[in-house]
């Protein structure tokens, strides 16, 4: 196998550990969204406001909620694109430093456990902001 092959078959791999163990630790496997019904993406609020009737309190405490996670979730990338950057050029030595590469691994996930812990953060928050009212429609909104 040439050098060329290996590192393709390498990141092939890696990728495919990456994203097994991020539909394992969400949940998902074909169950689609898990917080389906209890948990609104600003998104779907913002576009459902006016029938909403939030208040203006509500927007800003909304609107407040989105840019810290957007903050904190920039910072999460960029620990991200280094440690993946780290593990590539790992995967690049012959042979492979397990401890170094796998070292590199935990942190890339501990990174996107941290992005997803922030949006779920959010989410909770939104939804702490909406009235009973509120929330209903939405669910009635999700279903359809």
């Amino acid at each position: 196998m040439t050098k060329t092959m290996f590192f393709k078959s390498s990141i092939l791999l890696l990728c495919l550990a990456i994203v097994s163990s991020i539909s394992l630790a969400q949940g998902i496997r074909g169950k689609g969204d898990v917080f389906k019904g209890k948990l609104f993406p600003p998104k779907i609020i913002l576009e459902h406001q006016d029938t909403l009737g939030l208040t203006k309190n509500q927007f800003k405490a909304i609107k407040a909620a989105v840019v810290e996670v957007q903050t904190n979730v920039a910072e999460h990338e960029w620990d991200m694109r280094e440690a993946y950057r780290r593990v590539l050029a790992e995967l690049d030595e012959t042979p492979i430093d397990e401890g170094k590469a796998l070292e590199n691994i935990r942190t890339v996930l501990q990174a996107e456990n941290q992005v997803k812990l922030a949006q779920v953060t959010m989410l909770i928050r939104i939804r702490n902001l909406l009235t009973d009212e509120q929330i209903e429609y939405l669910r009635k909104q999700q279903r359809n």
